[in-house]
């Protein structure tokens, strides 16, 4: 079974119009939606997975680590 992805804006009236599935039609197909991230929420959530990363540069738990 072949995956397919299309990227679609949904129209003011809630409708996707996704003319490329033409060679598909009498098929049965499951659509599963998901919401792109606006690319300013992904920056935030990006600067904050980074901004906890100093958690794990501590030379204690280095030495504890490094003799284990």
């Amino acid at each position: 079974m072949e995956a397919l992805k299309f990227y679609a804006k949904i129209s003011e009236e809630g409708r996707i119009e996704l003319p490329e599935l033409g060679k598909l039609k009498g098929r049965r197909a499951e659509i599963i939606i998901l919401p792109l991230v606006e690319e300013e929420e992904f920056e935030n959530l990006f600067m904050a997975s980074e901004s906890s990363l100093d958690f794990w540069d501590n030379s204690i738990d280095d030495e504890i680590w490094n003799d284990a």
